[in-house]
């Protein structure tokens, strides 16, 4: 019955923030894992440039950190596509193509 109160309150506000992922525990795990790492990259670069650290250095530790994050988002995507873009798909709704197609452009803005 909640998850009903849920669709029906959702149905009646912004519907893009009522959505939500369904990761496996140990997905979410991983990518937690990999944000806190990226997290503690981004602290060291802060460090560096308070320490004057040379900039072609700071400048890779910036494009480590970039693939990081193209990492996540590789899991992310990969993760929507084999769920909720199949299972949009399977319901019917082809509106999901569009929305992946804005996400795929978003990501490759980069």
């Amino acid at each position: 019955m909640e998850n009903l109160v849920n669709e029906v309150t959702c149905n009646t506000e912004n519907v893009t923030s009522c959505r939500k992922s369904h990761h496996p525990e140990h997905v979410k795990k991983n990518l937690t894992s990999r944000l806190n790492r990226i997290e503690g990259q981004i602290r060291g670069i802060k460090g560096m440039i308070d320490k004057d650290v040379y900039c072609d250095d700071v400048i890779t530790q910036l494009s480590a950190t970039q693939a990081a994050l193209n990492s996540v988002a590789k899991i992310l995507l990969e993760g929507h596509l084999k769920g909720c873009v199949v299972d949009r798909l399977s319901e019917g709704d082809e509106e999901v193509l569009d929305e992946l197609v804005v996400t795929i452009q978003k990501l490759m803005k980069k």
